[in-house]
């Protein structure tokens, strides 16, 4: 018999690892509705929010040819992701290994046949989160980054500059690399390795820029280099 009540039913978003493949396809409603996923960590369905798994995690691609039907993502979102990395063509080897894989019967649509194996539990990225706190920075190091964020805000190529967020972004992305490289404290070297895909969707170019083949990743580069590193 029906009672008419309503009931939950968890979609996709609710996953631990979310994928949205071809972001900038989604319509903006889509888009808006994973920001508040992405920000608060939890989905409003009639005005009850429904928290999302602890290590909820959005990944995204973007289609940088192809333009035709596509919904650019509004700047607030992108400030969401941690970083924006860049992936070119593979290797002549990598893409021989990819032809081999497909030869010998792998299939996209079926990831079994990837021979995929876990590397890690909710329980280990759990605790290397609770980890990060304990890489220590060097007061010169904060200054360091604080830096490098407002010299984006007064660059004469850039009508947008980094936000405080993308500060934020920037230092605990650093103490993230320095922990997976065995370090419990920042050097400069990690701070000016993720300057890049930290910030390079963050800002953006002026028109006159862009007509003269400058790029976010060229503009970042001439800005580290302006910078003095702290000893």
């Amino acid at each position: 018999m029906s009672t008419g009540a309503i009931h939950l039913r968890r979609g996709p978003v609710f996953s631990e690892i979310v994928l949205a493949d071809e972001i900038n396809r989604t319509p903006p409603k889509t888009q808006a509705a994973l920001l508040e996923a992405m920000e608060e960590r939890r989905v409003s369905v009639d005005g009850v929010p429904n928290a999302l798994p602890p290590i909820f995690t959005v990944f995204a691609t973007q289609n940088p040819v192809e333009h035709e039907g596509t919904y650019p993502l509004p700047e607030a979102q992108l400030d969401r992701f941690l970083v924006k990395v860049i992936v070119p063509y593979p290797s002549e080897e990598a893409e021989l290994r990819v032809l081999s894989a497909y030869d010998k019967g792998f299939q996209a649509a079926n990831l079994a046949t990837a021979d995929l194996r876990p590397v890690a539990t909710v329980d280990d990225l759990l605790r290397a989160r609770a980890s990060l706190p304990r890489v220590t920075m060097d007061a010169k190091i904060l200054n360091y980054i604080n830096s490098i964020v407002r010299r984006t805000r007064e660059h004469r190529q850039l009508t947008l500059g980094a936000s405080p967020r993308a500060a934020v972004a920037l230092l605990q992305s650093s103490k993230t690399l320095a922990l997976m490289r065995g370090r419990p404290f920042v050097i400069p070297d990690d701070v000016k390795q993720m300057a890049l895909p930290v910030l390079r969707h963050r800002i953006l170019l002026r028109p006159e820029a862009e007509i003269e083949g400058s790029s976010p990743d060229r503009v970042l580069t001439s800005l580290l280099e302006g910078i003095e590193v702290p000893r």
